[in-house]
């Protein structure tokens, strides 16, 4: 497997493919590869060259800069543990759920939410 780099570009890669709801296979077209090679990249086992992340950034809507965001805080975030935040947005329930949300109007989308609170007891954790 590669380097602690390669596998946060990794997983930030996958992590905005799926936001987008995009196949491997239909990321892997639009930049000129076969889908393994996305595996490889979102896994860390091949690192992403400068010209192969620019066309991932392209092809994904965001700056280069979106693929190390957070970079930083990597540190910080395992001793806290993956629980608080990164992985959760890595699932594909919760992914399902937030584009669900935002294909609802304003107002069902707060009524959502406070049904969501109300089943919490009202309180929601802050991030």
């Amino acid at each position: 497997m590669g380097n602690d780099i390669d596998v946060y570009l990794g997983k930030r890669l996958r992590r905005r493919r799926r936001l987008l709801g995009l196949t491997q296979q239909q990321l892997a077209g639009a930049v000129g590869v076969r889908f393994q090679q996305i595996q490889k990249y979102e896994c860390g086992a091949n690192r992403i060259s400068a010209a192969r992340l620019w066309q991932l950034s392209e092809a994904l809507e965001v700056p280069v800069g979106y693929f190390y965001d957070g970079l930083s805080d990597q540190a910080r975030q395992e001793a806290v543990g993956e629980a608080e935040g990164g992985e959760m947005f890595a699932r594909k329930e919760t992914l399902d759920l937030v584009r669900a949300y935002y294909l609802l109007g304003e107002r069902p989308r707060r009524r959502l939410l406070d049904l969501a609170k109300s089943l919490n007891g009202g309180e929601l954790a802050e991030a």
